[in-house]
């Protein structure tokens, strides 16, 4: 592609750091997308963006899912390209969006894993021997209390916590900022972890939690930590932080059926991504049917020949 094209690409990086705002980590996937696609373009000697058309976006989308890409990353990678374009019509270097109405494959959406409460107590009652043991307890209690993402809880500084009003101040997706209640057995562990943290984190470390070396613990540390601490407690499953998570919200939807009240706790924008919890009490209840219902397992007389499923016998009047 010209100079001139690739200085677009440029201009649009700084434009989602500052004025949308968005995360490095989140900035730098949009980076990768582009680049890909600018690998492409030139694969196809396109010069200028406004040579693309509808027809090069959908080969470009089924080019990368026939390499192997994943219906999910090529849905984020349409986005991506999306949001470029959107940027060069504002601009003035576009008059229409070439990648509007090209349709990613169809995923097919899964259910989050979920711990049960039982596990979920069994992970937290680690014993809390030293500074590390009882950070790391701070930290998975503050997980399954607040429902927060890793890199929300990696980013929160001392001042984020409010233990007098029981609450946390989180730093979310698009950098928008919430308000979350933390439970009593949280705000034990975080009171139990500052009796300690004072003898590991440096004098001018503002983190909430910290490594060994007195730094801000990183996402991967973290990661590491939850699952070793898993495997110790026996749990049968591979733990993550975002599996405490997923359990907050289903564990609260189940009790409250109150679903807007759990996209706000979780920081959702689309009330949708909430939706897939309520999929999940389903299927517990579901389970409890299947268990406790007297009739739920018993096989009955073979149906009369010609009687489907949906068909009903109407009582004499």
């Amino acid at each position: 592609m010209t100079p001139e094209a690739l200085q677009w690409v440029e201009r649009f990086g700084r434009h989602l750091r500052t004025e949308r705002n968005l995360s490095g980590h989140t900035a730098a996937a949009y980076d990768h997308e582009l680049a890909t696609l600018v690998a492409w373009c030139d694969a196809q000697h396109l010069e200028h963006w406004p040579r693309l058309d509808s027809q090069h976006v959908r080969m470009y989308a089924a080019r990368s899912h026939a390499g192997g890409l994943a219906p999910r990353s090529v849905q984020r990678r349409l986005s991506a390209v999306r949001s470029f374009f959107r940027y060069l019509i504002r601009e003035k270097v576009l008059t229409h969006n070439p990648a509007a109405e090209v349709r990613a494959p169809k995923v097919k959406r899964g259910l989050p894993g979920t711990l049960d409460v039982d596990q979920v107590g069994r992970l937290l009652e680690i014993p809390v021997t030293d500074p590390l043991s009882a950070r790391d307890r701070a930290i998975m209690e503050l997980f399954y209390s607040s429902g927060l993402r890793l890199a929300e809880l990696v980013s929160l500084d001392l001042g984020d916590v409010d233990l007098a009003e029981q609450l946390v101040r989180v730093t979310g997706k698009g950098r928008k900022t919430r308000i979350v209640p933390v439970g009593r057995m949280a705000r034990e562990a975080i009171v139990r972890w500052l009796q300690d943290r004072g003898g590991v984190a440096r004098a001018d470390q503002p983190a909430l939690f910290v490594a060994r070396n007195g730094q801000r613990l990183s996402p991967r540390a973290i990661q590491v930590r939850i699952a070793q601490w898993a495997r110790r407690q026996g749990l049968p499953v591979h733990v993550h932080p975002h599996l405490f998570r997923h359990s907050f919200a289903s564990h609260i939807l189940e009790s409250s059926q109150d679903l807007r009240g759990v996209q706000e706790l979780l920081g959702h924008a689309d009330i949708s991504t909430t939706q897939v919890y309520t999929h999940l009490d389903f299927q517990h209840l579901a389970r409890i049917y299947d268990k406790a219902h007297p009739r739920a397992h018993r096989k009955g007389p073979p149906a009369p020949a010609g009687a489907g499923p949906t068909s009903t016998r109407k009582r004499d009047a």
